[in-house]
């Protein structure tokens, strides 16, 4: 029986700092084997830039949204994360700004892993804003 993989879900809304924290994360001198879930919305994804030669697997959802993706695309990368020789240590998923996190939180408890974390981040300058928008305020 295998332990469970550590997930940390990081959150926030665009501009919040989430890329500059998974950044921080990925060069960090831990020593752990991490395994990255993001949604990117741009051409060119984080493992070109920000990865270089540390042992990082990063699997990027092709519609761009973890949240519009949890039964196909989150699942399935789920199912590929736990089948990784040698397995990672800890998985990070990105999400988008207008992600629900409890509802990508909730697939942090299938079979070969277990929720560790959850980071929200805020821009401090735009938070009013952010939560007065109609569209992702909740």
């Amino acid at each position: 029986m295998q332990t469970p993989i550590p997930v940390t879900v990081l959150t926030g809304f665009l501009g919040a700092g989430k890329t500059t924290l998974l950044k921080h994360m990925l060069k960090a001198e831990h020593g752990l084997r991490l395994a990255v879930i993001e949604n990117e919305f741009s051409e060119a994804g984080i493992d070109s830039q920000l990865l270089g030669d540390e042992p990082v697997q990063v699997m990027t959802l092709a519609n761009g949204c973890v949240c519009c993706s949890l039964v196909d695309g989150l699942a399935a990368a789920l199912d590929d994360i736990r089948e990784l020789d040698p397995r990672p240590q800890r998985l990070v998923i990105e999400t988008s700004g207008v992600a629900d996190p409890g509802a990508v939180a909730a697939y942090a408890h299938r079979r070969g892993f277990r929720l560790d974390l959850v980071v929200v981040l805020a821009d401090a300058e735009q938070i009013e804003v952010n939560l007065a928008d109609r569209y992702v305020g909740e």
